[in-house]
């Protein structure tokens, strides 16, 4: 987090004018204070709109998760804390390590196939194992 924008990598920084910080009240306990004080976060970021490269507007959109929306929207509520400060805190690192994990390419798998030794070993467990079984039948 910087003064032109939220850090994602070397290659990306999303300008703070893309993303939309609202105070809400927060819910669950707290007492008579979290009727009169705003702590929550609500933190709406568009990624059709935004300034992030295509690549990588198509693989957060292709993420499967439930903070975006339909219409490509990316909602976080961020109400972990007490202060106002540090759930805006949390929801920025949120988003941040959302795109992050947009961003991982998985390896290829390499197909490999096992050796004839291995192989043989399998079989013959799998063999010594059914002779154990075949020794508990009934005895006569």
């Amino acid at each position: 987090m910087n003064a032109n924008g939220l850090y994602i990598n070397h290659r990306i920084t999303l300008p703070w004018a893309e993303i939309t910080l609202k105070a809400i009240r927060a819910q669950g306990a707290g007492g008579q204070n979290v009727n009169k004080v705003a702590s929550a976060i609500h933190l709406r970021f568009d990624v059709r709109r935004s300034s992030l490269p295509e690549d990588v507007k198509e693989d957060v959109l292709k993420l499967d998760d439930q903070r975006l929306t339909q219409d490509g929207t990316i909602i976080i509520k961020a109400q972990r804390f007490r202060t106002q400060e540090k759930n805006r805190e949390d929801a920025l690192q949120r988003l941040q390590q959302l795109i992050r994990f947009a961003l991982q390419k998985d390896k290829p798998r390499v197909a490999t196939r096992p050796t004839r030794a291995s192989q043989r070993r399998r079989v013959d467990q799998k063999v010594q194992r059914g002779q154990v079984k075949a020794l508990r039948g009934k005895v006569q």
